[in-house]
């Protein structure tokens, strides 16, 4: 009985309203409906904004942490080739034949250890012309007779380059 005596005083309420009050309930309604949208569109805006920044930092972090090991490593290979230096040394310093077998069978190893890091020597012998992009000039000499200017006189030091890239240049004795 409750339920049907309160349709009545509903019905009752919506027959008072007059039509001006109606319109202004629809308005007032429309109004918070084109906000509540407006709202979500700023939500959803803001939404998509900060996925697209996410991912980009999420990608920009990838790259950098593929760099640091790319730089670690390349790092860790310089400081490396000094001992390739020294068994050079060691190798054309030695006099009789099991010594110096010993010590190639070292070198060949390390070459092998830096040529599956990506390492390759840079090819530079003397009579070469000079190129700076792989070489650095430590020592000029006057050319003799015959010998032209700018050309390698001496490989004092072995140069390395890693995926294209110079690590360590090459220091040679240069003809003026």
């Amino acid at each position: 009985m409750a339920k049907k005596e309160e349709k009545k005083e509903t019905e009752e309420l919506k027959e008072q309203e007059t039509p001006t009050e109606q319109t202004e309930q629809v308005q007032e309604a429309d109004g918070e409906l084109l906000k509540a949208i407006a709202a979500a569109e700023d939500y959803k805006r803001k939404w998509y904004a900060v996925s697209a920044e996410y991912d980009n930092y999420r990608k920009r972090t990838q790259m950098q942490a593929s760099q640091a090991y790319q730089d670690g490593k390349a790092e860790a290979i310089l400081k490396l080739l000094p001992v390739a230096d020294t068994f050079g040394y060691a190798y054309d310093g030695a006099t009789d034949e099991k010594t110096k077998a010993g010590i190639d069978k070292i070198v060949k190893n390390f070459v092998n250890i830096l040529q599956s890091l990506g390492v390759e020597e840079i090819p530079l012998k003397v009579g070469d012309k000079f190129d700076e992009s792989v070489a650095e000039a430590v020592l000029n000499m006057p050319a003799e007779d015959g010998e032209e200017a700018n050309v390698v006189k001496a490989v004092l030091k072995k140069g390395y380059r890693r995926e294209g890239k110079v690590i360590r240049f090459a220091q040679v004795t240069v003809t003026v």
